[in-house]
């Protein structure tokens, strides 16, 4: 981070080299509107790219990017993270993250899931976490669908035998 050039007023604009940066770019003296932090901020057509400090805008659900939570990925599934004052927060695991498609679909129903509720992917992408693709099902309800599923495959897979071994005759 690069001090203050002694002298420094909001709003003053400088070139990169100025004020010790490199490359060709305007920067702007400027405050952040959260916490007033001054800072170089990098400038087009006057006015400051960037209106919050790195340390604000970084900051959980108060970054005016913020959408729920941090996303990762386990096992080809969506992991948010959520913060404890959640409505969906119960919903979560001890490292205070909860699968994105429970997620998605506890906020579909307006209301958290219960542990036994299952959510299946309809088309078996794990990471297609759209409303659309999603079904909520009992875990006897889960079993006899992907039993159904399997069943559906080996089915389709004998039947494309078959038509090739009658293509040969």
């Amino acid at each position: 981070m690069k001090s203050k050039i002694v002298g420094s007023k909001i709003g003053e604009v400088k070139l990169a080299h100025q004020i010790g940066y490199v490359g060709s770019s305007q920067f702007i003296w400027a405050a952040c509107e959260q916490c007033g932090k001054e800072r170089w901020v990098q400038c087009l057509r006057g006015k400051a790219v960037s209106r919050h400090c790195s340390s604000c805008c970084n900051s959980g659900s108060k970054s005016p990017s913020w959408k729920g939570g941090k996303r990762k990925h386990s096992y080809g599934y969506v992991l948010i993270l959520l913060e404890k004052s959640d409505f969906f927060y119960s919903m979560s695991h001890s490292s205070d993250y909860v699968l994105e498609h429970r997620l998605v679909m506890a906020k579909y129903l307006g209301r958290c899931l219960h542990s036994w509720e299952i959510v299946h992917h309809r088309n078996h992408i794990k990471n297609d976490n759209h409303i659309e693709n999603l079904q909520l099902v009992s875990d006897d309800r889960h079993k006899q669908i992907t039993i159904l599923e399997n069943k559906i495959k080996r089915l389709e897979r004998k039947n494309l035998d078959l038509e090739k071994e009658l293509k040969q005759r």
